[in-house]
């Protein structure tokens, strides 16, 4: 555990010390307070509009109207941010050449993997909790419910994770930052729309790709729905995309 927190402070002070996180995570809160600026304004013209009905006012949830879509756009943007995130983490020491100081080192692949992985995740919730002060005005202003909001934001980091996982994979496969970061997207690009895809198929070949889709299960932790299906689906693709990413260095290390 010891060598894993060295791989990741040091990771983090990288990450900080230069101007991709701070890039990325300014980005990343303008697009979203943009997003839910805009849904604001939505729900409370709505919300106008109906008080003049009385038997639909009920209708007005703002978990549905606004936090739904805003956990959808904010998927949206980690799909592009996450791979700017990873691809540096392995590609830059194969590039300048300490990948074989570090993989010679009496510390294990395991610890080099988690390590950096821990310190791309530490980046992720950096992010995911600025965003969560939005909240802060819906809740002093309006009554939203809290459990879907909650597991909204896990399934948010639970993506956010499985991103991160494949993005390190493809870090490790090649020397080029960008090379890394156009493989991630279009392989993150690919699971968005699988989703797509299964709304035109049918029978089985529908369920197989309703199962492979990352947003298929970001969809029901938005709505307050937390399925044990859905946290295996994530830990399950989190791992593989971490065994992938040992099998590379490993390969690597025994030539």
């Amino acid at each position: 555990m010891k060598n894993i927190w060295a791989i990741c402070k040091k990771e983090i002070k990288t990450y900080f010390t230069s101007p991709i996180a701070y890039a990325a995570i300014a980005v990343f809160l303008v697009l979203v307070g943009f997003f839910f600026y805009s849904l604001i304004l939505w729900f409370n013209s709505q919300s106008l509009q109906m008080a003049r009905y009385p038997g639909y006012l009920q209708q007005i949830n703002i978990n549905q109207m606004v936090y739904s879509p805003l956990f959808h756009n904010i998927s949206i943007i980690l799909l592009l941010m996450i791979p700017l995130l990873t691809m540096r983490l392995f590609s830059e020491e194969k590039k300048i050449k300490t990948d074989e100081l570090l993989y010679t080192s009496p510390i294990s692949i395991n610890q080099i993997i988690l390590g950096k992985y821990f310190a791309s995740l530490f980046v992720l919730l950096v992010m995911l909790f600025l965003t969560g002060i939005l909240s802060i005005f819906t809740f002093v202003y309006g009554n939203p419910e809290l459990v879907p909001v909650l597991t909204g934001y896990l399934g948010l980091f639970l993506l956010g994770a499985a991103f991160t996982a494949l993005g390190i994979f493809f870090s490790s496969l090649t020397e080029n930052q960008i090379v890394s970061a156009i493989l991630t997207f279009g392989a993150l690009l690919l699971f968005w729309v699988l989703s797509w895809a299964s709304s035109s198929a049918g029978g089985t070949f529908k369920d197989v790709l309703n199962y492979l889709s990352f947003f298929q299960h970001f969809d029901n932790m938005t709505k307050g729905i937390l399925d044990t299906t859905d946290l295996v689906y994530y830990l399950s693709f989190i791992t593989f995309g971490l065994f992938l990413t040992h099998s590379v260095i490993q390969t690597r290390r025994w030539r």
